[in-house]
């Protein structure tokens, strides 16, 4: 039977892909027949996972304009052609009040969350997409729809990212969709700070009663990129184990506080 994705031989670049989203997000479409360029900070991530993946990759920061149009030329180079970004790479930085921001790290969570998703859709557009039509899978988050504690500069930015979301969905149809997808927690690096040590307390209060996994982001994202959602663009599909509906989750006990927040307001970022 044929797939229903309609993926087969079709390239997608994914950011951030050596691990986490990215790599769940990668793997995904590598099983749904595509092939896949990666790009991350850490070389040697980046060339383990492409090797362990059939790709390419290209190690850097993708707040560097000369990186994405080289990840850009890296994926014509190998595979000829570009059918699929997945802007995926993120920084949680500057965390902690934004009254205490250092204005320099808050234009590079812009940089990153922002600015580096339209250059990477522009060089991919230009190189191919324009011509040849394709899709745009932009992860922006749960959050961006309401307000948390320490979390302003991140939520700011992909709440920014949610709009260039719709407003390139507008520019680009018909020969490009442009959709996103919002994630709730999800067991990744980047955010275990939130949910390790307070994983059951977070479950409990969501009705499908466990945080997020990679591969549940993954599937999503495939999806929107593929022919089974061909008539879908400017949309925001919420992957988060009904975070938005849990006040209304009748557990037999009140969900009281929100746990994510608790552990927002008494945990960091290992990194900082």
């Amino acid at each position: 039977m044929t797939s229903p994705y309609g993926l087969e031989g079709k390239v997608a670049i994914v950011t951030g892909g050596s691990r986490g989203i990215g790599r769940a997000v990668a793997e995904a479409f590598v099983r749904a027949g595509a092939r896949v360029c990666l790009t991350a900070r850490d070389p040697d991530a980046v060339r383990l996972a492409a090797e362990e993946l059939g790709g390419v990759g290209l190690a850097g920061s993708v707040a560097d304009p000369v990186r994405l149009r080289e990840l850009t030329e890296l994926a014509l180079r190998a595979f000829g052609r570009i059918d699929v970004v997945v802007n995926n790479a993120a920084t949680n930085q500057p965390y902690g009040p934004l009254m205490d921001a250092d204005p320099d790290r808050w234009r590079e969570a812009f940089a990153v969350n922002v600015e580096a998703p339209l250059r990477l859709v522009q060089c991919a557009w230009r190189a191919w997409m324009r011509e040849h039509g394709g899709a745009v899978v932009n992860i922006c988050t749960e959050g961006a729809g309401h307000v948390g504690p320490n979390v302003g500069a991140y939520g700011t930015s992909k709440a920014a990212l949610l709009h260039l979301t719709r407003q390139l969905a507008g520019e680009l149809a018909p020969k490009v969709r442009v959709n996103s997808v919002s994630p709730g927690l999800v067991r990744t690096d980047m955010a275990r700070f939130v949910w390790e040590g307070g994983e059951d307390a977070i479950a409990a209060g969501l009705p499908l009663g466990r945080i997020g996994e990679p591969e549940d982001i993954a599937r999503a994202v495939v999806w929107l990129a593929s022919d089974a959602a061909d008539w879908i663009t400017g949309a925001d599909l919420l992957v988060d184990g009904g975070t938005r509906v849990r006040t209304a989750y009748a557990s037999g006990t009140s969900p009281g506080a929100y746990a994510v927040h608790d552990r927002l307001r008494s945990s960091s970022p290992r990194h900082m």
